[in-house]
């Protein structure tokens, strides 16, 4: 300070120019966030099961390139997914009855019933069951978890025109062939080694192009809920909010079927 006029020191100067450089830099960081917002960009770890990534994932991925040509997946597929893996970014999970496990954000993607079927070639061999009884005297080809269980459940579809009972047990024939590996089950199914419960994912090309047919179309097996989980995050990334929006918009974000649906539509 001199008389009635202030000035900066060489202390205050030097503050002052560093200042000045920390915010330059920082709306430089914005711009570049911003950018990054408006065009995802980089590589997403996504967790997904092996059958969902086959049957349906894969055949969605060039839509999703088009949309987002700098955006790149790198996809693990281990095994089922029932509990989302914080280490990826998105998480594909698919549970039954249970309540989704852990700290993440979750978006419903679709629903999935298994369906009861078999080739057109194996049912004109060995005839088409009109009651659930009569699949005991068929070939099963099953999961490994269903396989042990001696009285699976049935569930009629709400829109069934006959008054039977809702829910319907049967016995478990031997199976011909039981492995926890679902496109086994698939492939068996097709080339006409039995009967199977597959879930509506798997199996709506196949029911769509006449490879496999229902079997007591009016029941079906358990419902899975298939979900797009992300770590929880303040701020989520926008490769991954672009990823997960794709999900949902293709498979519809709510509790129905949709591949049962389109397999039905288009025959």
């Amino acid at each position: 300070r001199r008389g009635r006029s202030l000035a900066l020191t060489e202390i205050g100067e030097a503050y002052l120019e560093r200042a000045l450089r920390i915010l330059t830099e920082l709306d430089d960081a914005d711009a570049l966030a911003g950018a990054s917002t408006r065009q995802p960009r980089g590589t997403l770890r996504v967790l997904c099961p092996p059958a969902f990534a086959v049957h349906q994932l894969a055949k969605h991925l060039p839509a999703f390139r088009a949309a987002y040509p700098q955006l790149g997946l790198e996809l693990a597929t281990p095994g089922p997914v029932d509990v989302a893996d914080e280490s990826f970014d998105v998480s594909i999970v698919s549970i039954g009855q249970q309540a989704l496990q852990g700290d993440f954000i979750a978006r419903r993607l679709a629903c999935s019933g298994f369906v009861i079927c078999a080739s057109p070639n194996y049912l004109e061999r060995r005839g088409r069951p009109a009651h659930p009884d009569e699949l005991l005297l068929h070939d099963g080809v099953l999961p490994a978890v269903a396989a042990v269980r001696r009285e699976p459940t049935l569930y009629r579809d709400a829109d069934a025109s006959d008054k039977s009972p809702a829910v319907v047990t049967i016995p478990t024939p031997p199976p011909a062939l039981s492995t926890p590996h679902i496109d086994m089950i698939f492939a068996a199914a097709v080339a006409g080694l039995g009967i199977a419960g597959l879930p509506s994912f798997v199996v709506e090309d196949a029911l769509r192009d006449g490879r496999l047919e229902r079997v007591l179309p009016q029941l079906r097996g358990m419902t899975l809920t298939l979900y797009a989980a992300m770590p929880t995050r303040k701020h989520v990334p926008a490769r991954t909010r672009a990823f997960v929006d794709f999900l949902v918009q293709t498979f519809g974000g709510n509790d129905r079927d949709p591949w049962l649906a389109s397999a039905h539509r288009q025959r």
